[in-house]
């Protein structure tokens, strides 16, 4: 598994999404109390991007319409979204954050 640099851990605020490409895969980065996370960046309801959503208890809300996706597994919590959308594995190297868009987990 190979890893990219995705951002500076100090870039990311708490619960404040960044996105960013990687390979060609739109990601968004985010950092909660719980760790930092990588969930595609595009919905799997209405392909918008996910960055540009609210973070909560370690939710993504799409802004469009209001499909919330777990950070942790990618699963939707409700409706109209049905789909997970994929996840990605973080290491943290010194100020870096690394992320793996080869093998979805």
């Amino acid at each position: 598994m190979s890893f990219l640099r995705a951002c500076a851990l100090s870039d990311l605020q708490e619960d404040v999404p960044k996105r960013v490409d990687l390979n060609g895969v739109p990601v968004s980065i985010v950092r909660t109390e719980e760790g930092v996370f990588a969930i595609n960046d595009t919905c799997s309801h209405a392909n918008v991007s996910l960055s540009e959503g609210e973070v909560e208890d370690c939710m993504i809300e799409c802004w469009l319409h209001g499909s919330s996706f777990d950070l942790r597994t990618g699963k939707p919590s409700g409706l109209p979204a049905t789909k997970p959308v994929a996840v990605y594995p973080v290491k943290i190297e010194g100020d870096d954050v690394l992320v793996s868009v080869n093998q979805e987990s």
